[in-house]
């Protein structure tokens, strides 16, 4: 099946593209796009691939599915556009960043900038239909997500994957402690960030790690 996403990662996946559940999950979501309104746009379900190339992937972080709300969601996870109000999670997020390292609050929730770092924004599930969450959940996006994972965990050295809440950390339960940095914390949604995701010193931590592997740290 012919995929419109960044080189390196189509060489990689090509595999995982001829499946029969990529084909259900891909027929499924074209019939979604035609029918309904479903975010992120259609060119940009496949933008934390586009943004960041295989090799160029420091940090993994792990998001569940995308905004569903008009005008927020663009492909990469926790991130809105810019003029998008920042949401709660992102802003909690900012918080810790701020805590931890002593950065300004952005005014933006456009992560863009952590991407071209070799920040990979990865959803679990990459495409929702609009004000549903997770309304496309256990259509064969997860099985293609673990599949991205494990080829990065596998194929790769000394990354970092920030595993926020518990789905995330599922997500990651097959990752190699011995060969990457795993940071777990509960998720930086207001329902939880108080219980041990304000204090984490996830991003600290992360460039302590970068640094000591011979990379440049992310300007968080």
């Amino acid at each position: 099946m012919n995929v419109v996403i960044e080189q390196s990662w189509k060489e990689r996946l090509e595999n995982e593209f001829e499946k029969p559940y990529f084909k259900q999950v891909t027929d499924f979501v074209r019939e979604e796009y035609r029918t309904k309104t479903i975010y992120p746009p259609a060119k940009l379900i496949f933008n934390a691939f586009d943004q960041c190339p295989f090799d160029k992937v420091k940090v993994v972080i792990v998001g569940q599915d995308p905004y569903h709300a008009p005008g927020q969601a663009h492909g990469l996870c926790f991130s809105v556009n810019d003029g998008v109000e920042i949401p709660p999670s992102l802003l909690n997020i900012y918080k810790e960043i701020h805590n931890d390292l002593g950065k300004p609050i952005p005014k933006s929730g456009n992560l863009e900038r952590w991407c071209k770092q070799g920040v990979f924004l990865l959803n679990a599930i990459l495409t929702v239909q609009a004000h549903r969450a997770c309304s496309h959940q256990g259509k064969g996006w997860e099985e293609f997500t673990d599949a991205v994972i494990r080829l990065l965990a596998n194929e790769r050295e000394h990354l970092v994957f920030l595993l926020w809440g518990a789905y995330a950390q599922r997500k990651g339960e097959n990752i190699d402690a011995n060969k990457h940095l795993i940071l777990k914390s509960p998720h930086p949604s207001p329902l939880s960030a108080n219980r041990g995701f304000f204090g984490n010193k996830h991003f600290s931590k992360t460039n302590e790690y970068l640094i000591a592997h011979g990379k440049t740290p992310i300007d968080w």
